[in-house]
């Protein structure tokens, strides 16, 4: 603990723990959530060019669950990118704990309810990407249905069948789903760590 101020054991022993907490979740937590985010993004730079193709005028268009699964999964990550900036406001939040500073420390109250609105953050992003999974997954179980039995016929449309780029996508909302998870598990676990001080 020698990055901490020297009134740090000054402090009540209540505010301690709640400043180390804050600060190992916070950092936990912000970069779980921003790998995991840069790699579900970078999926999903990858599958959007190739969900929607050029499509010729006697050919069959892409499907259009495959859009609304990509635009609630692109939404789920916007909001994870506020969330993981969130967790990074743990970190800053313990050290107004702990500062010695004019600045008044924060309320438990105040802080209950930075984690709060953190909390309905991964909340909502959950429940986005979790649509974009849904979405997704109704595309690859309508592929899979209307797969054609003779692979051999020369009619056969490839499109029909289930492509690994449909894989990465629902992969990328995987990943999503895991942060946002992390996310309200910090959440909720802090809230518990504050509650019992």
């Amino acid at each position: 603990m020698s990055n901490q101020p020297e009134s740090f054991s000054s402090l009540p022993l209540a505010v301690q723990r709640v400043a180390f907490a804050l600060r190992s979740v916070g950092w936990v937590c912000f970069w779980g959530q921003s790998v995991l985010a840069v790699i579900a993004a970078l999926i999903l730079l990858f599958a959007i060019p190739f969900a929607f193709p050029n499509v010729n005028p006697g050919t069959k268009s892409a499907n259009p669950a495959t859009g609304v699964g990509l635009f609630f999964a692109v939404c789920g990550l916007l909001v994870l990118a506020h969330s993981a900036y969130r967790a990074f406001r743990y970190t800053q939040l313990s050290k107004k704990l702990i500062s010695p500073g004019a600045d008044p420390r924060p309320k438990k109250a105040e802080t209950i309810e930075k984690i709060r609105f953190t909390l309905i953050s991964n909340a909502i992003g959950m429940f986005l990407t979790i649509l974009a999974a849904e979405s997704i997954g109704g595309v690859l179980l309508g592929k899979s249905l209307s797969q054609p039995q003779a692979l051999f016929n020369p009619a056969v449309n490839f499109n029909q069948f289930i492509q690994p780029l449909d894989i990465f996508v629902v992969l990328a909302n995987t990943h999503a789903i895991l942060a946002h998870f992390l996310g309200l598990i910090s959440a909720l676990w802090l809230l518990d760590r504050i509650n019992k001080q």
